[in-house]
C-alpha cells in the first residue's frame, strides 16, 4: 500500500516538474516585466528619484492622451470590420473552389505572413503614393485630373493594416467554414429560404467562434502595430504606439512612457475579455 501511495504522488508531482520551465520562463519574461513597468511609472520625475503618483495624475487627467488611445481602439475596429469582410469573402470562396485551386488560393492567403512587415508597408507607400500605382492608373483612364492624397490618410492607413492583417482573420474563418455541414444549407433551402436567409440564419451563427477568433487576432494586431501605423501613418496621425516611442526614447520621460503602457495594456486586455466574453456566448449556437 505504501509503494501504490508513493506511485501515485510521484505520478501526480510529474507534471508539476514538467510545468516548472514553462512557468519560470512566463516569471521571468512575462511578470517580471510588468512589475518593473509597474515600478517605474511609480517614479514622479524622469530621473526617477522619488517615488509617487504623480505620472497617473497626470496620465488620468490628460485629455490629449486619452483621445489617442480613442483614436487607437477605433482604428482597430474599422481595420477588423474590412478584414471580416475581405477574409469571409475569401474564405467562403476558399470552401467552395475545387481541391487544386485550394492550394494556390492557401498560398495567397498566407503570403503575407511569409513577407516582412516592413517589406509589406513600404510596399504600400509606393502604391499609394501621388505617383503611386493607384494615382498613376487613375490618372491614365481619365478619372482624375491631379493626383489623390491616399498617403498619411486613415483610409489608407486602415487598408494598408487590412492587407498585413487579412491572413489573422481568413485563417480562422476557413477553419470554422470547414466544419459545416453543407446539408443544413441544403435543409434550409429546402424549407423556402433564400440565400440571403440562409446566410443570416444558418451561416453566420454557426461559423461565429471563427468569426470572433479572426476578429480577437485583428484587433489586437492592428492597434499594435508601430511600424506600418507610422510608416502609412506618418506624423499627422498619432497613436498610441507612436506615442509610447515618443515619450520613451524622444522626451526621456520613461515613467510616463510606463503609465502609458499600463493604460493601454489594460485597455487590449479589456477588449480580448470583451471578445472572449462573445466567445463563450456564442458556444451555445456552435454546433456540438
Amino acid at each position: 500500500m505504501a509503494q501504490a501511495a508513493s506511485g501515485v504522488a510521484g505520478r501526480g508531482a510529474s507534471p508539476l516538474r514538467l510545468a516548472l520551465p514553462l512557468t519560470l520562463f512566463s516569471v521571468l519574461f512575462f511578470v517580471a516585466p510588468l512589475l518593473l513597468l509597474g515600478m517605474v511609472s511609480l517614479f514622479d520625475d524622469t530621473q526617477m528619484t522619488r517615488m509617487g503618483l504623480a505620472q497617473w495624475r497626470k496620465l488620468l487627467g490628460d485629455t490629449f492622451t486619452w483621445r489617442v488611445l480613442g483614436a487607437t481602439l477605433w482604428l482597430g475596429v474599422k481595420v477588423t470590420a474590412l478584414c471580416l469582410v475581405i477574409g469571409f469573402a475569401l474564405a467562403w470562396a476558399f470552401v467552395r473552389c475545387p481541391r487544386w485551386l485550394q492550394t494556390a488560393l492557401i498560398v495567397v492567403i498566407v503570403l503575407p505572413l511569409l513577407t516582412s512587415v516592413v517589406v509589406r508597408t513600404f510596399a504600400w507607400i509606393v502604391i499609394l503614393g501621388r505617383q503611386g500605382i493607384v494615382n498613376s492608373v487613375l490618372a491614365a483612364i481619365g478619372w482624375i485630373d491631379a493626383p489623390l492624397k491616399l498617403l498619411y490618410t486613415d483610409g489608407g492607413l486602415v487598408v494598408a493594416l487590412a492587407n498585413v492583417q487579412l491572413p489573422l482573420m481568413t485563417l480562422p474563418l476557413i477553419t470554422a467554414l470547414q466544419k459545416l455541414d453543407p446539408n443544413l444549407q441544403d435543409a434550409s433551402a429546402a424549407l423556402g429560404a433564400g440565400a440571403w436567409t440562409t446566410f443570416r440564419r444558418v451561416t453566420v451563427p454557426l461559423a461565429l467562434p471563427g468569426i470572433l477568433a479572426g476578429c480577437l487576432l485583428t484587433y489586437a494586431a492592428a492597434i499594435t502595430a508601430f511600424i506600418t501605423q507610422s510608416l502609412v501613418g506618418g506624423g499627422q496621425m498619432l497613436f498610441m504606439p507612436m506615442y509610447l516611442y515618443q515619450q520613451a526614447s524622444t522626451l526621456q520621460n520613461w515613467p510616463y512612457a510606463a503609465a502609458i503602457s499600463i493604460l493601454f495594456l489594460v485597455a487590449v486586455l479589456l477588449c480580448v475579455s470583451l471578445f472572449n466574453a462573445l466567445g463563450r456566448l456564442s458556444r451555445g449556437l456552435a454546433p456540438a
